[in-house]
């Protein structure tokens, strides 16, 4: 591994990313193509994924495939699997970054409300997982899997009421630890990126609330927000042969948020 293309290429491999018609997943998706590899992008808003998937084979020359599909629903899931390795070959390389974070007070926080996040937050990536890795055991072939969990996955919300949210990122993070646990003997490598303050679609609304942007910027060491695509680096080294050796890892991109 004396060359930078030998430690960060992802040529000859296939990754899906959730989650991907807008926000972090784009950005996730990039990374991959950026890497080389080629793409297949889930989200339930299907005329979003074909505007980014243009966007990326135009942008980078590898192929994309997108699925329009609701991974909290199983044959969904099953779906997404059996037309990427008919139209792309096995996927190797999973990224779960769909999510939603519902705000609202804990006590008054309804049951359906927080069904919902347990379902695509920490249901729905723990088994699409279990799939992409059982194929991989069964074909004997090493993978990697990498969880988008949140700094609100190891420190409370000081800024929004999000109790179904910063639940299951705190699940995810530890679910990580123990999936790299049960699959490192199979090279299958489970980590998770946990991004700070970042503007997305999702997020700035809320972010462009008076002193909401302030307080962000005060509790982040590095002083200032994130941008979307400083998550890049982090997906492109955890899905490369430069983190062979990074398994139950939870790589911050917060701008020092957790360290204080």
């Amino acid at each position: 591994m004396d060359a930078l293309h030998e430690l960060f290429s992802l040529r000859g491999h296939i990754g899906l990313v959730t989650g991907a018609s807008s926000g972090l997943g784009v950005e996730c998706a990039k990374a991959l193509a950026i890497g080389g590899a080629d793409v297949v992008i889930a989200a339930r808003r299907g005329d979003r994924l074909e505007a980014v998937a243009a966007e990326i084979r135009t942008a980078y020359g590898v192929r994309v495939l997108p699925i329009a599909a609701d991974i909290t629903v199983e044959a969904d899931v099953d779906r997404i699997i059996s037309s990427s390795v008919a139209e792309m070959g096995e996927i190797d390389i999973l990224v779960n970054n769909a999510g939603i974070a519902p705000t609202g007070r804990a006590e008054r926080i309804s049951r359906q409300v927080w069904d919902s996040a347990i379902a695509l937050n920490l249901t729905a990536p723990m088994f699409l997982s279990q799939k992409i890795a059982a194929r991989l055991i069964e074909r004997g072939k090493p993978g990697r899997i990498i969880n988008m969990t949140s700094v609100l996955g190891q420190r409370a919300s000081a800024v929004y009421r999000l109790s179904p949210y910063t639940a299951t990122k705190a699940a995810i993070s530890n679910l990580t630890r123990q999936l790299a646990v049960e699959w490192a003997a199979y090279k299958i490598n489970v980590n998770a990126i946990s991004p700070g303050w970042i503007p997305t679609e999702a997020t700035e609304a809320g972010m462009a609330k008076p002193g909401n942007r302030e307080k962000m910027e005060a509790l982040t060491p590095l002083g200032r927000l994130g941008l979307p695509e400083e998550v890049r680096g982090a997906v492109i080294f955890l899905a490369s042969k430069a983190g062979d050796y990074v398994t139950g890892s939870i790589l911050s991109v917060d701008g020092g948020y957790t360290a204080w």
